[in-house]
């Protein structure tokens, strides 16, 4: 993995598979490179361990191609290396290829072919699937599109492909197993890629591959099979600006979505607030209300900040509809045979929509009969797709690696679900009403949580020397407490544990001390003076404290407060990750890192 850029048609491809890769760098990656069709039946590669503006400042200045290939790359197979690097190519350096995911019989497969005689040039799985494809051209009179499937045959494991051969300049074929590909129509053009925001550019006229689609793309159009017959594969006009991805007057694209929350907010509410009954309009789901009602038991499916969301979700579903409710890792959930209960709801949560653990947790559920739904942002991604049914966050899209708008549009998404959920069970009008007023204050809130940003950046340039933070919360505060670690840690690199405080004393105190400050989240709710006792044995072993809570008074008892505003008690989670965002934003820049690609991570995790 990471990212795939594939043009063909009649303007010069290079330009535009360079400008595609520069789209996919929030994604995280090590390396880059493409291939051109060259005289003599060879194929052109350009690739380097650096950045897309490395692989730039290489290539030749005149390139006409209009047939084109390129890669991102984040290691799984062999370190990042100018070798390692994609494009791949066969002995004779005929058949080019880029791939995101993982052969897992890639061994197996390179052992044969080494007895076979073919000598390998870099350490991937990849270059696998350039020598096999190149033994089925040998093998018979094939076309390209049947050496790839005959190929992919004998694959096991994900993928998403791009394959081009010199000698068939007018032909690139894709397929796709496991790994998003996304086709691009344009006029008298065809583009691919693996994520929507190097396509919508050029078009919005858009064609989402399914697993097990193979396509042949052509200047004046695509063809898609699959099991070696045709499919058909409809473009859907996408509803997204080319400026969403632009990054604008902001230093980061992580700046510019957390503050871009407040709309992201008001487009997870809009059309699915019902005044009359006082309570959430949630179409998607596909349940009636005698189905709703016979819900037992909720099980939230996720992976990082979604499975966290997840998290706070099924808190929101027990608090406010009254629903025994829980949350795990997706990859762990699919590892431990499950049992799938008939009258349990399975959630899968996914910005992305691709998430291969989560994606394969969906397929488990499903396997064994069950009832799953998505909550994705993406529209369709393979898990809206496999799922049927579920709610769209309509975010819009998340270009920084770090997940902040994604996740509080999630959290709303539940909000609404719980809504939904005790207003066909118990949860009385009264409550309903009370609800959708906090809902409908939430985006003001957070706008004015964004206004005093000034004091959270002093904040963090002063916490930002320490080696390390402990995060604490309880039941409400618990969640955002660990959310708020993860994001310290993803961006700047600063050890970060989270813990419910009612947890400290049961080990986690022996590692208090004036270099191991504590962030305690405290809001104003039945378990403050709780709270305040755990701030107080912090203080008296020397640890440093900063609160984030609604009570200004806090810093009485604190060194720190970040204060927020009340909501509602159980909407309350919503508003108190905001300013950890924020922290954990400025103190990155704080220390220099490079924000939106955070080391050794990527943006869509579609392998193991």
């Amino acid at each position: 993995m990471c990212g795939i850029v594939a043009y063909i048609g009649r303007r010069p491809a290079v330009p535009l598979v360079v400008d595609g890769l520069r789209r996919l760098e929030y994604r995280g990656y090590d390396s880059a490179g493409l291939a051109i069709p060259d005289r003599g039946d060879k194929m052109a590669v350009h690739k380097t361990a650096g950045r897309v503006d490395d692989l730039a400042a290489r290539l030749p200045k005149r390139l006409t191609a209009t047939t084109a290939i390129g890669h991102t790359r984040w290691a799984t197979h062999g370190v990042p290396s100018d070798v390692n690097a994609h494009p791949h190519l066969d002995t004779a350096g005929r058949v080019a290829v880029v791939h995101n995911g993982i052969v897992e019989n890639a061994a197996e497969l390179r052992a044969r072919l080494t007895a076979e005689g073919v000598v390998f040039a870099s350490d991937t799985d990849t270059e696998v699937l350039a020598h096999l494809i190149a033994r089925e051209f040998a093998a018979g009179e094939r076309g390209l599109a049947d050496a790839v499937r005959i190929t992919l045959g004998h694959i096991a494991g994900t993928y998403g492909i791009a394959v081009l051969d010199a000698t068939r300049p007018d032909e690139i074929v894709v397929a796709r197993n496991g790994s998003p590909l996304l086709l691009g129509v344009g006029e008298r053009e065809v583009l691919a890629a693996s994520d929507l925001s190097a396509l919508v550019t050029h078009t919005r006229r858009v064609v989402h591959l399914q697993d097990g689609d193979l396509a042949v793309l052509r200047a004046g159009g695509y063809e898609v099979h699959r099991d070696g017959a045709p499919a058909s594969r409809v473009p859907e006009v996408v509803d997204i600006e080319p400026m969403a991805y632009e990054l604008g007057p902001h230093p980061h694209w992580m700046h510019k979505e957390i503050h871009e929350q407040p709309a992201a907010v008001e487009r997870a509410l809009t059309g699915r607030i019902d005044d009359r009954f006082a309570t959430a309009h949630l179409g998607g789901l596909g349940l009636s209300p005698r189905e709703t009602r016979e819900i037992r038991r909720v099980v939230i499916l996720g992976c990082g900040s979604a499975y966290l969301a997840g998290r706070l979700g099924a808190q929101l579903v027990e608090e406010i509809a009254r629903i025994p409710a829980s949350a795990e890792p997706a990859a762990e959930f699919r590892y431990r045979n499950p049992v799938i209960e008939p009258d349990t709801l399975y959630v899968a949560v996914s910005q992305s929509g691709e998430t291969y653990d989560t994606l394969s947790a969906v397929q488990e559920v499903q396997r064994k009969g069950g009832r799953v739904v998505g909550v994705v942002g993406m529209v369709g991604s393979a898990i809206a797709r496999e799922c049927g049914s579920g709610i769209y966050l309509h975010a819009g899209p998340e270009v920084s690696v770090t997940s902040t708008k994604t996740y509080t549009a999630t959290a709303v998404a539940f909000a609404l679900l719980a809504l939904h959920l005790g207003r066909v069970r118990d949860l009385s009008p009264a409550d309903g009403r009370r609800l959708i007023a906090g809902l409908r204050a939430l985006p003001g809130q957070i706008a004015e949580i964004l206004a005093s940003e000034k004091q959270i950046r002093e904040v963090a340039a002063r916490w930002a020397s320490y080696p390390g933070m402990l995060y604490v919360g309880r039941v409400r505060g618990a969640v955002v407490a660990s959310e708020g670690a993860l994001k310290l840690k993803e961006v700047a690199y600063l050890h970060a544990e989270a813990y419910p405080a009612s947890e400290l004393k049961h080990g986690p105190l022996a590692l208090i001390s004036p270099d191991r400050p504590v962030v305690a989240v405290i809001p104003d709710d039945e378990l403050r003076d709780k709270n305040l006792g755990t701030v107080a044995e912090v203080k008296a072993r020397d640890g440093r404290v900063l609160a984030v809570g609604h009570d200004p008074e806090l810093k009485a008892a604190a060194d720190e407060v970040l204060v927020v505003p009340r909501n509602e008690p159980e909407l309350d989670p919503v508003l108190l990750g905001i300013p950890l965002q924020l922290l954990a934003y400025h103190a990155a820049v704080t220390l220099g890192h490079d924000v939106d690609r955070p080391r050794n991570l990527a943006k869509s995790v579609t392998v193991e």
